[in-house]
């Protein structure tokens, strides 16, 4: 049995995600897709709208036949990381490819700039190393470095998240020589930042955006959603009252940073260069995340990265538990949220042959990384009623999701 692998956050599952799984099982002709999905905070270093559970709900009702979890250490990290955590839990769980959506649409594209890469990687490091040194942030630094190396073409865009991330997936599997295969599907009609709805593809984040300022699922908002998902929205505000955004955690991160001392803040991981004076210096003056982040970032400190370590804050990620990963070949389990009957069929042949434990409640494994889990989790539910909290906790104790 054959599976193809995406890569996603489902924040929450839309149409334009309906569209890339329909598009990777044509191109992949795979019998069992498998989703490897950050959990509660995101890559951009944000929570998600509603946790992991519901979400994971919604991917199986429209298709997906695994869903498996992106261990928090590598989910809330910049593209490189963020990659390797995802392919090699992709790896360890027997795909046989790997579907992802950019802005090239083209894998020959990502195949090409990789030889282009590693021909000239001794350049764009130097380079990469002179524009930090200049105070610029890495996604400005790289973006420049790729250009010396003739890597800002319109076919390969490296300035554009998808495409970022997408060089990064092929980066992983060539320089480990993964027997996995590459295809890409084409973003279609939003791009990954729009701010509002126009049509059916809608982006997550101008779906986001309306549902903070509506507060429920309008119907227009229900326009660019498979119905799965509409009903697990429902589902969760019913439940919770809310859906999860930086705002509410303002006053718990709030009370951290005023209560640690500078050489506790300066060992979080992501806070560097003396950055701790200058988040406990704004921290007296603010009075809303926003305001917050707004009043710390600079050319070299961009909002991405100040949510992301803002992230950590919360769960107490410290430098020392990230530098191993950097180093590590694999990921040391597999953890699974959620299976339909096709994916338990997948399951019960590959987990003979799996090389790390594949993991289905948190007690059940001993890794620092599911530690980690726990904490993330904690964090994330900490902003709801303490009854509906403990409610929601016990899900990581629980057994998979099983649909069908």
């Amino acid at each position: 049995m054959d599976a193809c692998g995406l890569i996603v956050e489902y924040n929450p599952f839309h149409n334009g995600h309906l569209h890339h799984l329909l598009e990777a099982k044509r191109e992949s002709n795979a019998s069992c897709m498998i989703a490897v999905m950050s959990g509660n905070f995101l890559q951009r270093g944000e929570p998600a709208i509603i946790d992991k559970f519901h979400r994971t709900r919604a991917a199986l009702a429209s298709g997906i036949d695994i869903v498996v979890e992106l261990p928090f250490v590598y989910a809330v990290q910049s593209s490189d990381l963020f990659a390797k955590g995802s392919v090699q839990t992709l790896n360890e769980i027997g795909v046989s490819s790997i579907c992802f959506g950019s802005e090239s649409g083209t894998t020959s594209n990502f195949i090409t700039s990789y030889e282009i890469f590693k021909e000239k990687e001794s350049i764009f490091q130097e380079e990469l190393r002179k524009n930090l040194h200049k105070g610029l942030s890495f996604p400005d630094a790289s973006k420049f470095a790729y250009e010396q190396i003739g890597l800002a073409t319109e076919e390969m865009d490296l300035s554009q998240p998808n495409n970022i991330l997408g060089f990064s997936y092929i980066r992983e599997i060539l320089d480990h020589q993964l027997a996995i295969n590459a295809f890409t599907v084409k973003r279609t009609k939003s791009g990954y930042h729009d701010q509002t709805i126009s049509s059916s593809i809608a982006s997550a984040t101008s779906i986001r955006k309306q549902l903070f300022h509506e507060g429920n699922v309008t119907e227009q908002i229900a326009s660019t959603l498979p119905a799965n998902t509409e009903q697990q929205l429902n589902e969760y505000y019913h439940k919770t009252s809310v859906w999860h955004n930086w705002e509410q955690y303002f006053p718990l991160l709030h009370y951290r940073v005023m209560t640690m001392d500078h050489s506790e803040l300066a060992g979080i991981h992501g806070v560097d260069e003396g950055l701790e004076y200058r988040i406990k210096k704004t921290a007296k003056h603010t009075q809303s995340i926003y305001e917050w982040i707004d009043a710390i970032k600079t050319k070299r400190y961009t909002w991405t990265r100040i949510q992301r370590i803002f992230v950590h804050l919360l769960t107490n990620t410290k430098k020392e538990h990230i530098q191993p990963l950097k180093t590590s070949e694999s990921v040391p389990y597999v953890r699974l949220l959620g299976m339909t009957k096709q994916g338990q069929a997948y399951l019960n042949q590959q987990k003979k042959v799996m090389n790390v434990p594949l993991v289905t409640r948190l007690p059940q494994h001993s890794s620092f990384l599911l530690e980690c889990e726990e904490k993330a989790s904690n964090a994330y539910y900490s902003i709801l009623k303490p009854s509906i909290k403990r409610q929601f906790s016990k899900q990581e104790i629980g057994p998979p999701i099983i649909i069908g």
